[in-house]
């Protein structure tokens, strides 16, 4: 192909791009989603997941100890569903009773692993890794002293006349119990991180190609 012959080829594409760049723009720009800084909404969605995970870890924790002491293997179910129950929950074995109250330990988790998922992704996602761990230790406590003494230490007398929960879980059971709940949501968290899709370089709405 001769010099000339090139020319008018060029010219042609360079014509053809130019109609293009035009019926690009005579579109009109195309509206790119921007997230915002924190997700809220997706934040508490991968918290109720990642609770859930943190909830079988901390259950999985409770049966491997329940069997090293000689134990029912599901203890902890079995006190916990002395709140519906009463004393006569400590004396299941098996049953529907012992598979509802593995599920409402799990939901209980989803629901308790939200506000840790959330502290550690909107407060402290630029903390070191020492700092992070100090953050869900004091958490798992704080959801402890919570569970047991705010709350479960005087409704589980009010409504059931007893207060086996307190008294059938040693504190250094309890304690472990929910410092393995935090820590799983620590070493899970970055799996629930919201990530935002970037789009690549000069892939803007309504831009002009380089040249």
């Amino acid at each position: 192909m001769d010099p000339s012959s090139k020319a008018a080829e060029l010219a042609s594409l360079r014509e053809r791009i130019e109609q293009l760049e035009a019926e690009i723009l005579s579109a009109g720009p195309t509206h790119v989603w921007t997230p915002p800084p924190y997700y809220t909404a997706y934040e508490l969605m991968s918290g109720m997941v990642l609770g859930l995970i943190a909830a079988g870890a901390s259950l999985l924790f409770n049966i491997v100890g329940a069997l090293m002491v000689g134990k029912h293997p599901l203890e902890l179910i079995r006190v916990y569903l002395t709140f519906p129950l009463g004393e006569s929950a400590l004396a299941l074995e098996q049953g529907f009773a012992l598979a509802a109250g593995i599920c409402l330990y799990l939901g209980t988790g989803m629901f308790g692993g939200i506000p840790i998922h959330m502290i550690l992704g909107r407060f402290f996602k630029q903390a070191t890794m020492p700092t992070r761990f100090a953050v869900a230790t004091v958490l798992g406590l704080g959801v402890w002293i919570v569970n047991y003494y705010a709350l479960i230490s005087w409704i589980q007398p009010w409504l059931i006349g007893g207060n086996w929960i307190l008294e059938r879980i040693p504190m250094p059971v309890a304690i472990a119990t929910h410092l393995v709940f935090a820590w799983t949501m620590l070493l899970t968290h970055r799996w629930g991180q919201f990530v935002p899709y970037k789009a690549s370089a000069g892939v803007a709405a309504g831009a002009r190609p380089a040249r």
